[in-house]
């Protein structure tokens, strides 16, 4: 009788691991890949693009901008711009 109470006891904290532990690490990548946005929405709306085609490193440098970035912020537009390769 005492084994199967410890037993029970045991099995019961392994079922609640089974729906926790999946639980937390999904709720701990949204968090992790979820980022501050220092961008404003309706450029990504207007260009539809990425961040990333006119930030160097959103999360590290927001404010560092690339070429097309550059371009951007001197024209208010994507309009007439060509990708260096």
């Amino acid at each position: 009788m005492v084994l199967q109470l410890q037993t029970s006891g045991i099995g019961g904290t392994m079922s609640h691991l089974k729906v926790t532990l999946p639980t937390v690490i999904l709720l701990g990548g949204f968090l992790v890949c979820s980022t501050a946005s220092y961008g404003k929405p309706e450029y990504t709306k207007s260009t539809k693009k990425a961040c990333t085609v006119c930030h160097v490193d959103s999360k590290a440098k927001p404010k560092e901008l690339t070429d097309a970035g550059k371009y951007f912020a001197e024209h208010k537009n994507l309009d007439g711009y060509k990708e260096k390769k």
